[in-house]
């Protein structure tokens, strides 16, 4: 079955592409998106790089000069590539899930870590155990990677924890667990940030000495789990 779902192909710069399914965060859309990388990443287009998947767009990078010495005569490396892309998305099963491997994060939750959970439980009119609650209750899809080496959006979150960023970045440490409207994310390395800091793992995300770098991917499922300071510590 051919992807049905409308998109738009644009060139980024002179040596990618992207391709947009939709400015908006939906498990639907980036289901299309995953499929499409991972059929990439199988099957890799002629020159290509790299392909960066997102919340819903896919970007293709491409070695311009590779592609200029092969392509047919009489069309533009990007005429040529995009036809491609073109091919590919019309051979996409749109139906087929991608499987999702499912990772446990632990999350101190102590105002100690979590130092914007306090003043989020009062704006909600929530107690902090009960946000904690609400956090910890659903798995958590990984959209896409960014901002930082392996910062990781997570997304949905219930509602009732939604809050915009911050009109002013703080000091944030790795690790810590931000929410930022309905997504809710993880700080790889240290760095300012606008995300409502509430807890922190003690998992180390991103290492530059370990392969894989990042401990989570694009496509995987996370569940968060509360901890105490003590196993915090004990990690």
């Amino acid at each position: 079955m051919s992807c049905t779902i409308p998109y738009h192909i644009f060139p980024l710069g002179d040596s990618a592409m992207t391709v947009d399914f939709g400015n908006r965060i939906s498990p639907d859309l980036n289901n299309i998106v995953m499929k499409l990388y991972q059929e990439l990443k199988a099957s890799p287009l002629p020159g290509m790089k790299e392909a960066i998947p997102a919340y819903s767009s896919l970007t293709v990078h491409y070695d311009l000069l590779y592609c200029s010495h092969h392509r047919p005569v009489g069309k533009t490396v990007y005429d040529w590539m995009g036809g491609l892309l073109h091919l590919r998305l019309k051979a996409l099963d749109q139906e087929e899930m991608v499987s999702a491997t499912e990772m446990i994060v632990p999350v101190c939750y102590d105002p100690f870590f979590g130092p914007d959970l306090p003043l989020l439980a009062k704006e909600k009119n929530m107690s902090m155990e009960e946000v904690v609650h609400l956090h910890t209750s659903v798995p958590y899809r990984v959209y896409l990677l960014g901002f930082l080496p392996g910062f990781t959006y997570l997304g949905e979150t219930d509602e009732k924890l939604a809050m915009s960023r911050k009109m002013q970045p703080s000091s944030v440490s790795a690790g810590s667990i931000g929410i930022a409207g309905r997504q809710t994310g993880i700080y790889s390395l240290s760095s300012p940030g606008g995300w409502h800091i509430i807890g922190r793992t003690p998992l180390k995300i991103f290492d530059a000495t370990r392969d894989p770098l990042t401990l989570l991917k694009p496509g995987d499922s996370v569940k968060f789990v509360s901890i105490s300071k003590d196993e915090f510590k004990d990690y």
